[in-house]
């Protein structure tokens, strides 16, 4: 049995219609993987991951980001379409703020600079995101391509700042979920080099800087 068919799992619904799931979901990207595929994507798809990376939402949280909702002086997005649960008599879930770094603020304000604030980004489907990921990583000779989802990319951005020392209770509300969900997730900064952590920087920028 390879790698690929220890990891993914097929399962067949009712109707007779299969998919796979994967079964182990730890993998994230090391910086210079990250710069690889970046450099590799098409023009019209390198929003939608750079987004991704830099703020580390959910990719449905992003999609419906609005303009009028990017902060561009203060360096911040509010994401008004989240997962985190609303509270007790709340009808709809609470808006998470989260900052951005100067660098991709800039980037931000060029992709959007012919936008409305009620226009949204951007940003792919989930489908056609997956399949401009996996498309992109099989080219650039990633051999464990299958292991990546859009997901991953979130967790990607959590492992660095955890890398780079951020504050635990920072990065949980970053992500939006509590400190034992970010503990599951955790990967030892020890395996990160000195060139890696700095690599890391130039990607994000000056996010959480101190």
């Amino acid at each position: 049995m390879n790698e690929k068919q220890q990891n993914i799992k097929c399962l067949t619904l009712k109707n007779g219609q299969t998919y796979s799931v994967r079964t182990n979901r730890d993998r994230f990207f090391f910086p210079k993987e990250w710069m690889k595929f970046f450099d590799n994507l098409k023009e019209n798809q390198k929003i939608t991951f750079d987004c991704l990376l830099n703020t580390g939402g959910r990719i449905n949280e992003i999609r419906n980001v609005k303009i009028g909702d990017i902060d561009f002086i203060n360096k911040r997005i509010t994401l008004r379409v989240t997962k985190v649960k609303a509270k007790k008599g709340e009808k709809n879930p609470r808006p998470r703020t989260i900052p951005i770094s100067s660098q991709f603020t800039k980037r931000l304000k060029k992709y959007t600079e012919n936008k409305n604030n009620e226009d949204v980004i951007g940003i792919l489907s989930t489908p056609a995101g997956n399949i401009a990921m996996k498309k992109t990583l099989k080219e650039i000779g990633i051999k464990d391509w299958f292991m990546f989802s859009i997901h991953n990319i979130r967790k990607t951005l959590e492992n660095w700042l955890i890398a780079l020392d951020i504050d635990a209770v920072r990065i949980s509300r970053h992500m939006g979920h509590d400190i034992s969900t970010a503990i599951q997730h955790y990967v030892s900064p020890d395996i990160f080099s000195f060139e890696e952590k700095s690599q890391m920087r130039l990607i994000i920028g000056d996010i959480y800087q101190k």
